[in-house]
């Protein structure tokens, strides 16, 4: 009996662990606002075209696990795409997510009129490819959005 319970303390210890190392694989909120913050604070120092460029470049400074920088300006134009720099020059001011959510209007809005804050729709996962739940923080600086999004359960 005392090898029976030892072994379902050895399984609950090590699901736990995996749990854990699960958790550590994915961004927190507070990773995604402390890049967010980051990035304007570099663009402050050391210029807007340079921050673009070393996220367009994939810099790892601007890139962990599945959080990614993405720059826009606010006439809707990408700026930067750490995730996807391909797209860099296009207006999404009439992107949708998987839901059909006008998440460009959305997201240009809220930062024309709160200057900051988080938004919420379906997205592709960079790590799984599949469709889930995100969230994006962002911050309005001077003409540009600089936005960082974490996925959800």
């Amino acid at each position: 009996m005392r090898t029976f319970f030892k072994l379902v303390i050895a399984s609950l210890l090590l699901g736990l662990a995996g749990a854990a190392a699960a958790a550590s694989d994915r961004g927190t909120p507070e990773e995604a606002v402390a890049m967010v913050k980051k990035v304007i604070d570099d663009i402050k120092k050391d210029g807007k075209e340079k921050v673009i460029q070393a996220i367009q470049a994939g810099s790892a400074r601007y890139k962990d696990r599945d959080l990614y920088v993405f720059i826009s300006g606010m006439d809707g134009v990408t700026r930067a795409n750490g995730a996807n720099p391909q797209i860099a020059g296009k207006n999404l001011n009439d992107i949708k997510d998987a839901d059909g959510k006008p998440i460009g209007k959305e997201r240009f809005e809220l930062a024309r009129t709160k200057g900051k804050g988080w938004q919420e729709y379906r997205w592709p996962d960079p790590l799984t490819k599949e469709v889930r739940k995100k969230a994006t923080y962002l911050e309005k600086y001077e003409d540009l959005v600089v936005s960082c999004g974490i996925y959800k359960d």
